[in-house]
């Protein structure tokens, strides 16, 4: 319950933001905005201002802002006039460059919060919780990324073990950093350098675009030591009597040097695992009943990657580059979209992102406190730039649809035909709704699939 609390309050944030932007907007063009709400259904608490009502309602998602006049154009359709009634102060009364500032509005300020949330983050500095740079090929447990073809690792040339320093001349501090370029680059060829046996190696690799997430992979994970970092109240693993700080040596008399080597053993067992762990200097043997290793409840050790607070200035110029890297990335994600991606696994609708948000704050928040939630924060400035990037497409009614539709406007000088605006209106609606529906049978596989 307090995950999805949690989420709903982060996506709400998001959401809201963006629809602030209209309202401020419309308010400079001299628009007026008859509501604005946090949340839909009915209102729980609403009050009335000079010309607007501040609403809170029942269903915490999102949010609206109404604006005078927007039902002049459905008017327009039932009474069959040819263009748009308008009068003093509503939408449509205002020129069309007003109305594009009103329609852009909203993804600009999903941009600014977004920027804002990453200066925040540098100014105030943050540790999060990685894996070395040391990786483990999939390949040698089964797990090829395309069936009859090696994965990109084998081709390169890496061997288990091997830590990757760096990809094309930028350092590979940890795992997260590997993970982030590697993403972010799918059929790029990349020069990658390795520290194997204490000595360098230069090699070549190309990301595969994997096609149920959108990213580029290329068949690695990432070496954990069998460390135990926490063990979880109450969990398999507690009543077995594992503890923080024990070395997980040996699991059904197979060696373990990490902790894939240890979740093979879970996946092969038959619900039970015999364990051998050094605590200190003893050796002890242990059973642990659980049918895998997430079911266990081990929390293994990570790294700890601490980025100092930076100067106001530095923060700025931090964060204006990182969300001018996030809006490029996510460009490119649209685009991955149209390269033979598995829409219903690589979309995400609400109930998924709430989950998403929700479960990582929570399990932060447990692990660091309120310290925790600053990884959060990145997570809701992707969404909120995600949200600006898919509003602006020209897609009608959404904000790039009407932007379109009001840049037409201004160019002939004179209002578009109703019904024409009424067809175009219908399809972006339909595409909407399409997309509504697939975002929901995404969900659905995802929620199926844990």
């Amino acid at each position: 319950m307090i995950s999805i609390i949690l989420g709903l309050i982060g996506l709400s944030i998001v959401v809201i933001f963006h629809e602030f932007g209209h309202f401020v907007f419309a308010r400079l063009s001299g628009v007026e905005v008859e509501a604005f709400s946090v949340g839909w259904g009915p209102s729980i608490i609403s009050h009335k201002g000079k010309k607007t009502v501040w609403k809170l309602c029942a269903f915490p998602i999102g949010g609206y802002c109404k604006l005078k006049g927007e039902e002049g154009f459905q008017a327009a359709v039932d009474q069959n006039l040819q263009y748009i009634p308008s009068e003093k102060g509503s939408f449509f009364s205002a020129t069309p460059l007003k109305r594009i500032f009103i329609a852009s509005a909203g993804p600009l300020f999903s941009v600014l919060f977004a920027a804002f949330i990453f200066i925040l983050v540098a100014s105030i500095g943050t540790t999060i919780v990685t894996a070395p740079n040391r990786i483990i090929l999939s390949s040698e447990i089964g797990s090829t990324l395309q069936s009859e073809m090696p994965n990109p690792a084998d081709i390169a040339g890496l061997k288990t073990g091997d830590k990757i320093i760096s990809i094309d001349g930028k350092t590979i501090r940890d795992y997260s950093d590997l993970q982030e370029i590697i993403a972010s680059n799918p059929g790029k060829t990349m020069s990658i350098e390795v520290l194997r046996n204490d000595k360098k190696h230069s090699l070549v690799i190309t990301p595969l675009l994997d096609p149920n997430s959108g990213i580029g992979v290329i068949g690695v994970y990432a070496w954990i030591d069998p460390i135990i970092e926490s063990v979880q109240e109450k969990s398999p693993a507690a009543i077995a009597d594992l503890r923080p700080g024990d070395i997980i040596m040996e699991a059904d008399g197979r060696p373990i040097s990490n902790t894939v080597d240890l979740m093979q053993v879970f996946n092969n067992a038959n619900g039970s695992v015999s364990l051998r762990v050094k605590r200190g200097d003893q050796t002890l043997s242990m059973i642990i009943v659980a049918k895998s290793l997430e079911e266990a409840g081990i929390r293994f050790e990570g790294i700890l990657r601490t980025e100092k607070a930076k100067s106001l200035p530095e923060a700025i110029s931090m964060g204006v580059e990182e969300t001018f890297s996030t809006i490029s990335l996510e460009i490119k994600s649209i685009g991955m979209l149209f390269r033979g991606v598995n829409v219903f696994k690589a979309i995400s609708g609400p109930a998924r992102l709430t989950y998403l948000i929700g479960t990582a704050a929570s399990e932060q928040i447990k692990a660091e406190g309120l310290a925790g939630l600053v990884p959060i924060l990145d997570f809701l400035a992707f969404i909120s730039i995600a949200l600006a990037i898919m509003n602006l497409l020209p897609i009608p009614a959404l904000d790039g649809g009407r932007v379109l539709i009001y840049l037409i406007e201004l160019i002939r000088r004179r209002p578009i035909n109703a019904k024409s605006l009424y067809r175009f209106q219908f399809i972006g609606v339909a595409s909407i709704l399409l997309l509504f529906l697939v975002a929901t049978m995404s969900d659905i596989f995802f929620f199926l699939g844990k």
